[in-house]
């Protein structure tokens, strides 16, 4: 994917009251692109969601900017009260996570269908 390419995919309703909220990402989100990757995460939340799960499966790589941009989406829906999840990281993006122990910060589900559940 290019640099100027948004890292976000697709938005989509779960139900027609607007509650929950599906983002799928896809690429590398980096440097270039976390900018434009944080604006788009944030944008859902103005029709104010109860609930957003962000679909990390088409993330083939993320670097700390990155990273940093799903850090303030998750202070951000702390302060709203909107549940977030992130479902579908790859073993490369989840090692991030990991690494840097916010694994245990998120909420992390094996894909979209376990975040919806949950």
């Amino acid at each position: 994917m290019a640099e100027t390419e948004n890292a976000i995919r697709k938005v989509r309703w779960v139900d027609s009251e607007k509650t929950v909220v599906v983002v799928e990402a896809a690429g590398e989100i980096d440097l270039h692109r976390s900018a434009a990757f944080q604006e788009a995460l944030l944008e859902p939340l103005k029709q104010k969601p109860q609930r957003m799960i962000v679909d990390m499966s088409g993330v083939t790589f993320m670097d700390s900017s990155g990273v940093a941009s799903l850090v303030k989406l998750l202070s951000r829906v702390r302060r709203d009260k909107v549940d977030l999840k992130l479902a579908g990281l790859t073993p490369r993006v989840r090692s991030v996570f990991e690494i840097t122990r916010l694994d245990t910060v998120f909420d992390l589900r094996s894909d979209v269908q376990e975040a919806l559940d949950s």
